[in-house]
């Protein structure tokens, strides 16, 4: 399936980024080491007094897989699941349709832990995502990261525009990464029949197979089926990709699931860097990135890193020249 370009901005719920073009030259030594780098950020996000209060830890299928860097709890009628929202694999990589933002760790934990219904329930009225929750996530992949409509809010596929990376994701307004399509690519991490996500109504997501390994049964415009008896949803290579709404019960405010966690913007939005394609994106450790660009046959880097309390970033041009800004983050 070919990507074509576009001319208009990606919006999310959260604020985006800033500047023109901010440039890269050649890409410094900073190879990441993924799942390490995901259990150290987890960790500098969940207490172990947090962690009591919010529930009790339980294994959750899928999530399991990314024990090291994804933490489940159970607390009343929701399991909660926290993670920094970064995820083991690479990322950007790929993008012809930036809007120059760059990754970095979100505080998904405590009371901004995302929500699961234990029991969920089929709707009466289940909502479509070509006509409602243009806003926010609609689901959760196992390693944490957040998956939101396949539509951006303008109605475009943002797979086919050039919009994501090779993994199906890209960042939001607040720095926030997220997939738009359903991560099949965990299913070797994960294994064939086991969940790749969960709906933000409950219901799990699996990969080209059934629970059982038999072959993929139809599925119907939410992208799901009953199985056995369950109702589930599927990830597939095409649209809509991951589930297409809403089957089973939830609450939408403002065009989106209500409640779900908030990534705070950090900087002024920005506009769509036309003509730039993200080439190279690495991290080392649990703070530090870099990511490179090319831009009318030239190619810029962008070195920053990022806590959850701020975030430093080093501008280079193809001929070396840097500029450096740095941004206080909001809790």
């Amino acid at each position: 399936m070919s990507r074509m370009p576009t001319s208009g901005p990606h919006d999310h719920v959260h604020p985006h980024v800033p500047h023109g073009h901010p440039g890269l030259t050649r890409r410094t030594v900073l190879q990441g080491m993924a799942l390490g780098f995901g259990a150290a950020v987890t960790a500098s996000l969940v207490t172990a007094q947090e962690a009591v209060a919010a529930g009790t830890s339980v294994t959750l299928p899928g999530f399991s897989a990314f024990a090291s860097s994804v933490k489940t709890l159970k607390s009343g009628q929701y399991y909660l699941v926290e993670s920094s929202g970064l995820p083991p694999h690479n990322m950007m990589v790929g993008i012809t349709n930036w809007q120059q933002q760059v990754p970095v760790p979100v505080p998904y934990s405590g009371s901004n832990a995302w929500r699961i219904p234990v029991s969920p329930k089929l709707a009466a009225n289940p909502i479509s995502a070509k006509t409602n929750l243009f806003r926010g996530a609609i689901a959760l992949a196992a390693d944490g990261v957040p998956i939101f409509n396949a539509l951006n809010n303008r109605g475009e596929d943002s797979y086919l525009i050039g919009e994501l990376d090779e993994w199906g994701g890209h960042c939001g307004r607040a720095d926030d990464y997220h997939y738009h399509t359903a991560p099949l690519h965990l299913s070797k991490t994960i294994g064939a029949t086991k969940p790749i996500a969960y709906g933000l109504d409950g219901y799990p997501m699996y990969g080209s197979v059934e629970p059982n390994g038999t072959a993929l049964q139809p599925l119907d415009e939410y992208n799901g089926h009953m199985f056995k008896g369950k109702y589930h949803y599927h990830g597939t290579k095409t649209y809509p990709y991951a589930n297409g709404g809403m089957r089973g019960v939830v609450t939408v405010k403002d065009g989106q699931v209500d409640p779900q966690p908030v990534a705070n913007p950090f900087r002024p939005a920005g506009e769509p860097l036309r003509g730039a394609t993200i080439t190279e994106f690495a991290r080392n450790g649990s703070s530090a990135f870099a990511l490179a660009y090319t831009l009318s046959g030239s190619r810029y880097r962008i070195n920053y890193t990022a806590t959850l309390q701020s975030v430093s970033m080093t501008f280079i041009d193809p001929n070396g020249k840097e500029s450096t800004q740095t941004y206080a983050r909001k809790t």
